[in-house]
């Protein structure tokens, strides 16, 4: 069974949908093939690799409660493909926002559910996730505390010898199962809908989400925006963005 990853995020890395998709992957046997789509110019290479698959799954984040103009574009090209070529595939969709509430993925999995109708594919279901970018956060948060990890038993050899120092494991260990809990909801439906997707069945629509309490999602939230906004230059509409200037009226870049 060939299976079909598409990463559907117009981010070039660290992007949430890779991160899904890198956890949907563990779930699902056979030959997996990820491909990335960002511009039109994507679009006949991975046409090319679904042709001969029997399943694929999008991954992609939630814009304006829908799915991306671009993924949208691609969408109305691979249903004349399949339907020229008489394709069958089952579609699923792991479909992340950053509000967070998954259910609010709702119109993003209905619109792929039609788009299956329309080019006679077999839908397959999919799971949305609320909190989607700071679950990605949270294996950035995993790949530190590696990295924190590594440098104690570097520390811990070089001046006692000893090669599993306790407190950094222990520290390791506290902090490995705090982030495993927060993305516990999400391992557990990609988990399920791994198997249906191996046995080529429906999933059904799933929802979920970082498990943490509302009024601290909402106030980290606000914090990382904050800060995101100042290094972007976003903060205040472009009043810190870099400007250049066109007969004397400044122009944001």
């Amino acid at each position: 069974m060939k299976t079909v990853f598409i990463n559907c995020s117009p981010k070039k890395r660290f992007c949430a949908s890779a991160y899904f998709l890198f956890l949907q992957k563990l779930f699902v046997g056979g030959k997996k093939v990820t491909e990335k789509l960002c511009t039109p110019a994507d679009h006949d290479r991975i046409l090319t690799q679904i042709r001969d698959a029997q399943t694929v799954v999008f991954g992609l984040p939630l814009y304006v409660d829908s799915v991306p103009s671009h993924v949208l574009r691609f969408l109305e090209k691979m249903e004349a493909y399949c339907i020229e070529n008489g394709l069958h595939l089952r579609v699923y969709c792991i479909a992340n926002n950053g509000f967070i509430e998954g259910k609010q993925n709702e119109p993003l999995m209905q619109a792929f559910e039609h788009f299956c109708a329309r080019a006679g594919l077999e839908w397959g279901g999919g799971v949305g996730i609320g909190g989607g970018v700071m679950l990605n956060v949270t294996r950035i948060l995993f790949l530190v505390d590696v990295g924190l990890l590594l440098l104690n038993t570097v520390l811990s050899v070089a001046n006692t010898g000893n090669l599993f120092p306790k407190d950094a494991w222990i520290s390791f260990g506290e902090n490995a199962a705090l982030l495993l809990y927060f993305n516990l909801g999400v391992l557990i439906y990609l988990a399920r809908m791994g198997g249906c997707i191996r046995k080529g069945s429906f999933s059904g629509k799933k929802y979920t989400r970082i498990l943490i309490p509302s009024f601290v999602f909402i106030l980290f939230a606000d914090i990382f925006f904050i800060i995101v906004s100042l290094f972007e230059g976003g903060l205040f509409r472009g009043w810190l963005a870099r400007k250049e200037y066109e007969d004397g009226n400044a122009v944001r870049r």
